[in-house]
């Protein structure tokens, strides 16, 4: 996969106000498949790679015939749905799409992720649809026999930001599908791939496949219309309420106008802040530093289960007057599996800061060359293991020292951008 080909800012300083808005917006989308033949099945790809730009409207008749020919090769075939660990309503949407799609192939399809839902939209989402996801834990995970899978799948994410690929690929799965909005995040090698980073939402490619003929959506069909009103949620979560929209997002929220359950989606959006939300907020307002029109803010310890606080929080503190970008991180402990890691999220209204690249910029790469995070645009987000440092937080000087520091080494690596001496950043 040739990540120049992804993304346009490759190689350019961060959020370059040489770039035009214009260039931005008009960079076009970017589907890379693997040319196969569409006869007999193969777990390993085949020679010569296929990649076109495609209009922003729908993906042309070839890239639907390619994934067909993929979802053909692999007709009866068992296979994992990988989401990020902590999945929100475009990759549960998109995930549930893509299974209704498989199964007409008699491909049967499970959709799993090892984080936990926390944000009180996505559990109502969930809960109230029915939408078939479940979690696999790191630990219950190596217990389950893998064999019994042909293929896996990753939707809205490119494996960076989830812990379940390293183990379904040491069982020796190849990676059959990658349909993703992000920008280029990792190499990976996948019969079909339909990466357009210039997309706002995965859940507008999903729809663009059913508007293309991959499945016909039946509003008789329960399942059906619990989808469509999934769809419309991830579609409108990842373009801020429409607001951020192109036509395309637009073309595919009138299509499935037609089918979803408006009542079930205002009940899905009527889901209340928690408490231990709102004390994430309040912690971050409280901790927050301003500079540049950048808001940054460390909230310190969080449990596993309330780790969407941090985006939420993110989400309130860049409404702040003189406020472009927020970014607010915090250590998450899980208790179950004895992991602590450091995560954050980047909001941003600023049109020329792109968030993928900025977080790149800051955080750099692992020992494996895999980036600790990326983004898209508005949004971003960074996932940093802490390895040797984690758990042993029974003794609470120690727990306080040790968020001093990462808290420190963190603010330290975004004022490096936010206040550059060479000139990373500019201002308004």
């Amino acid at each position: 996969m040739q990540s120049n080909l992804l993304n346009p800012l490759n190689g350019s300083s961060i959020a370059a106000e040489s770039m035009s808005i214009d260039n931005q917006q008009n960079s076009g989308s970017v589907v890379e498949t693997q040319e196969m033949e569409p006869t007999a099945k193969q777990s390993s790809n085949a020679s010569g790679n296929y990649s076109r730009r495609v209009s922003n409207e729908r993906p042309p008749e070839r890239v639907v015939e390619l994934l067909r020919q993929t979802l053909e090769r692999h007709r009866g075939d068992r296979q994992l749905v990988l989401l990020q660990d902590f999945p929100d309503p475009d990759a549960l949407s998109g995930a549930w799409a893509y299974q209704l799609i498989a199964k007409q192939y008699n491909i049967q399809c499970e959709i799993v992720y090892a984080g936990t839902l926390s944000h009180q939209e996505n559990i109502a989402l969930v809960k109230l649809t029915g939408l078939p996801a479940r979690r696999w834990g790191i630990q219950s995970l190596k217990e389950k026999d893998l064999s019994v899978y042909q293929g896996c799948v990753l939707i809205d994410n490119q494996g960076t930001t989830c812990q379940l690929l390293p183990l379904v690929q040491q069982a020796g799965i190849p990676i059959r599908v990658v349909i993703d909005h992000h920008s280029t995040q990792n190499e990976l090698n996948a019969e079909f791939t339909d990466i357009r980073p210039s997309t706002r939402a995965t859940a507008t490619i999903l729809t663009q496949y059913l508007q293309a003929g991959l499945l016909k959506l039946d509003s008789s069909v329960s399942d059906h219309v619990k989808c469509a009103t999934a769809l419309m949620h991830g579609l409108r979560s990842d373009t801020n309420r429409l607001m951020q929209a192109q036509e395309e997002d637009f073309q595919a929220a009138g299509y499935l106008s037609r089918f979803y359950d408006a009542q079930l989606l205002n009940a899905v959006l009527q889901a209340y802040r928690s408490k231990r939300v709102m004390d994430v907020i309040e912690r971050s307002l409280t901790n927050r530093i301003v500079q540049n029109n950048f808001s940054i803010a460390g909230v310190g310890y969080l449990r596993y289960e309330d780790r969407d606080a941090i985006p939420q929080a993110a989400d309130f503190l860049v409404t702040e007057e003189n406020v472009h970008t927020a970014v607010v991180y915090g250590i998450v402990h899980d208790e179950d599996e004895e992991l602590e890691v450091v995560i954050g999220s980047l909001r941003t209204s600023k049109l020329t800061l792109d968030p993928d690249e900025f977080i790149k910029e800051a955080f750099g790469q692992d020992s494996q060359g895999r980036f600790f995070g990326g983004g898209r645009l508005s949004a971003g987000g960074f996932e940093i293991p802490m390895g040797f440092l984690g758990g042993f937080n029974e003794n609470s000087e120690y727990a306080k020292i040790k968020w001093e520091v990462f808290d420190s080494q963190i603010k330290q690596k975004l004022l490096r951008l936010v206040n550059p001496k060479d000139n990373l950043l500019h201002g308004e």
